[in-house]
This record gives C-alpha cells, structure tokens and sequence, in this order.
C-alpha cells in the first residue's frame, strides 16, 4: 500500500520537477529583489510557506491539464462510480482515488491558514470552487469531467483542513519557545533540508 502512494508521488514529481525548479529560481530572485528594495523585514518560515503554496498551485494546473493517450472511458455524473471501479490497492486506485485525495490536502490546508478558517465553510466552497473549474477544463481539453474526483478533491481539502485544526491544537499547548519566530524558521530549514534530502 505505502509503495503504491511511494511510486503516485514520485510520477508526480518526476513530472513537474522542471517547471518547479524554473519556477523556484523565478520567484525567488523576484522576492529576494523586493525584499532588498523595500526594505522588509524576512521572516523564513512564512516566506518558505508563501513560497510552497505557489509552488503547490504551479504543480497542480501542470497535473491536472496534462493530457496524455489514456484512454478515458467518458464523463462521469454519478458519484461514487468511479470510486469503486478500481481494486483496492492498485495501482490505478492510488492514481486514481488516493491521488486526487492527496492533490487537494495541501489546498485545504492552505486556505485555512491564510484565512485562519476554524470551521469548514469557507474550505468546502473554495474547494468546490476550484475542483468545477479543474473539472470542467479537463472535460474542454480532451479528458473528462468526472463527479468522483470532485468528491475525493473535497474529501482532501477537508482533510487538510481537519490537518490545519491538529496543528493549531498542539501549537496552542506548546510553551511559548516553540512558537518564536527564530524556533519556527530552524524547524522550517529542518523541514527544508528533508523534503530536498528525500528528492
């Protein structure tokens, strides 16, 4: 099962590896430049969020538009079809069915610290919002539109919100050290060094 998700995110990534470096490079030099000019005050770990939230929405429109020669089998309007099409732990389940789960939780997670959303309203229609216009994209540019991925886009951005909560939950009942700026940018280099180390 966890080398089913081990090999989804790594096609993931062997996919949008170049334009997530050039787009690395771009952003950063840009922000670097605007910072220096105006004279603002980093703070890294926000910088290093801002940074991945853009990054995670360049990766997005590149996966969802890609077209390949998959032979889709058609628009789909009934939900849960799809869903149960697949074997359990395949590898077109994991494609499939835990892949678009996993593309919307950083989505959900997102939102609701940018909004510092505490209930689920807000997560659910920008997720809706999102997802429709992803659907119906794919279904003008030779795939298809399907209900299930809308369903599974949703039940991630729910789980990224329900991840957010967590977060908050246990950084309320840390000392107040853990949740200094200079303790927050050391746990984000940390992070940093990781994610680069397992690439």
């Amino acid at each position: 099962m966890l080398s089913g998700l081990s090999n989804t995110i790594h096609g993931v990534l062997n996919f949008t590896w170049p334009m997530t470096i050039i787009s690395l490079v771009i952003i950063v030099s840009f922000r670097i430049c605007y910072i220096i000019k105006n004279r603002e005050k980093i703070v890294l770990y926000k910088e290093l969020i801002a940074l991945s939230f853009i990054i995670y929405i360049l990766c997005l429109f590149q996966v969802v538009t890609f077209r390949d020669d998959t032979a889709w089998s058609g628009n789909n309007f009934i939900p849960f079809k799809e869903i149960f099409r697949y074997n359990f732990a395949s590898r077109l389940f994991f494609k499939n069915v835990v892949g678009n789960l996993i593309m919307f939780l950083p989505y959900g997670f997102f939102i609701s610290y940018y909004f510092k959303s505490e209930k689920p309203n807000l997560i659910i229609i920008l997720t809706l919002v999102a997802s429709f216009a992803i659907e119906l994209v794919q279904m003008s540019i030779g795939r298809v539109f399907d209900v299930d991925d809308i369903i599974l886009n949703l039940t991630g951005g729910l789980l990224g919100f329900a991840s957010y909560l967590l977060l908050q939950k246990i950084g309320k009942s840390l000392p107040n050290v853990f949740k200094s700026e200079w303790f927050l940018n050391i746990i984000s280099i940390i992070i940093l060094i990781g994610i680069i180390t397992l690439l």
